[in-house]
This record gives structure tokens, sequence and C-alpha cells, in this order.
């Protein structure tokens, strides 16, 4: 017996299940959340945890970057349950120090599950993902070397600023792939990440307990800008490494992102594109 298709809303009814959608995000990062990133990348850092013989520089390396699992440990050291007394961790080698690597693992493993079972809905976004999970380790790499030559700020939490800098893209797309009448317009989904990752972002990392700072300084990333000559604090560091890394021309549909030069970038922060280069090949290599 067929089913009759579910009709498709344009107009006032599609405006109005973006509407719910965000209404339903606003209840969700009331508890606990859960949602994928890159398939590929998650399949593969499950097998790679499975490695009895890891050390804990491996394991903070393979953990660190995926984006929400990032998160997720941060949030677990800095939580009273593991003895959070005063300073607050921001980076995830520190987290994995804290946490211990049976602790990490057992979490890890648990959220790659989690986002593994979750992955059927991206299937047909499952590129567009893939992209985004690219152009955040980028983002990361570059504001790790821009904080270790330029700036006083630690790189390691450059890094993982870095790295979460997009999450609220992440969970927007699959928010968004919850609904059939989003599913059937990619385009509108685009349109709802770009108008909506920063601000839903933000709100997610606070829910996860990431430190104020770090949400802060991924508020506006890709807010135009007067172009720091040097950077001084860790939002400049995040907007200049997401600049190098392409801005959001990836949500804009376009295969190759737009050159930095576009955006006259200094030259000192030129100078790190090959540096950047090469240390993003490492750890892509690492995941095959």
């Amino acid at each position: 017996m067929e089913t009759s298709p579910i009709p498709d809303k344009t107009g006032a009814e599609l405006a109005g299940q973006r509407f719910q959608m965000l209404q339903d995000i606003a209840r969700e990062l009331s508890s606990e959340v859960i949602f994928p990133t890159s398939f590929d990348l998650v399949s593969r850092l499950r097998k790679l945890l499975q490695d009895p013989d890891l050390s804990i520089d491996q394991v903070a390396t393979f953990v660190g970057v995926e984006p929400l699992i990032s998160a997720r440990l941060i949030s677990m050291a800095n939580s009273a349950a593991f003895g959070s007394t005063g300073k607050q961790i921001k980076s995830v080698r520190e987290a994995v120090l804290r946490l211990g690597l049976s602790n990490v693992r057992t979490t890890a493993m648990a959220i790659a599950m989690n986002q593994l079972l979750r992955s059927k809905e991206l299937v047909k976004f499952s590129q567009l993902a893939d992209k985004l999970w690219q152009h955040s380790l980028h983002t990361a790499v570059a504001a790790e070397l821009i904080a270790r030559h330029m700036t006083r700020i630690s790189p390691d939490e450059a890094l993982l600023a870095g790295m979460v800098h997009d999450l609220g893209a992440f969970y927007m797309l699959y928010r968004a792939t919850q609904y059939e009448e989003l599913r059937q317009r990619p385009e509108t989904i685009r349109h709802l990440i770009i108008q909506w990752h920063e601000s839903i972002g933000h709100a997610l990392l606070i829910a996860l307990g990431i430190p104020e700072e770090i949400a802060e300084a991924v508020r506006e990333h890709d807010q135009p800008r007067p172009l720091p000559e040097k950077p001084r604090t860790l939002a400049d560091v995040v907007y200049v490494a997401n600049l190098l890394a392409g801005g959001m021309f990836e949500w804009l549909g376009r295969d190759v992102p737009a050159p930095a030069e576009q955006y006259a970038l200094a030259p000192q922060y030129l100078e790190l594109a090959e540096q950047i280069g090469e240390h993003e090949r490492e750890l892509r290599a690492v995941f095959g």
C-alpha cells in the first residue's frame, strides 16, 4: 500500500517550520546535547581509540580534532566531579591529564557511538559536514600557530577555540535535517546555518560548559570587521584564523574558498600559510 507524500510547505508554512526548529533547539539546549559531526572522522576516531597503547599526547591529538568530543571533555574536566576548584581547563590536553586516559576513552567512545547512531539523517549532507570539519581543522591549526607566533595566548587554548568555532553549524545542520520540509531544500538549510550558527553556537557552547572567554571569542567570528594588525585577544586570533581557512565560503556553495588575499590580510599572517598547511596535513594523515 502506497503512502501519500508529505505535503510540501511553502511561504508562511515553511517560515513557521523554521521558527518551530528554533523553538525546539532552545528546549534541547537545556538538556544533554548529542549530535553527529563527520561520520568518517568519528568512525576512524573510534577505531583509533581502541588501541590500548596510546600515549596521553596521542589521545589528546585524536580527540582534539573532533569538536563535540573536545567540548564535552573540557566541560567534564571543569566539573566539580573531577575536582575543579580554581583554574579552568581550556585545552584538550589539560582535560586529558585531569580526567585520565580511562575516563577520556570511555567518554569519547560513548559520544562517538551516539553520534554514529544519529548520523543516518545526515547521509544526504555528509559532503557538507565533511567540508565543515575540514574548515574547522584548518581554522584550529591556524589559530594555534597565530597564537604561538604572534601572541602570548596559549596555543592549545587557541586550537580548541578554532576547533569549536563552527560547532553551532554542525548542530544546526543536524537539527535542520530532522524536518522533512527542510531536508528537501538544501539551500534553505544553508541559509539557516549562515543566519543562525553563530548565536546558536554561542548558546550551545555555554550549555556544554565551555569557558565563557572561549565562547565569547567565537561568538562573532564571521562578522566582517577591521583586521587587527596584530592579534591581541583570542577573538582576534579566531577571526583571522577563520579567514585564513576560507571564511564561511563553504556555506555559500563554492568549491574553492576565497583566497585570503581578498581580505587584505597582512603579510605576517600570510607567511604562516605554508606552516599551517603542513601541520594540517599531518593531522589529516593520522585519520587516513
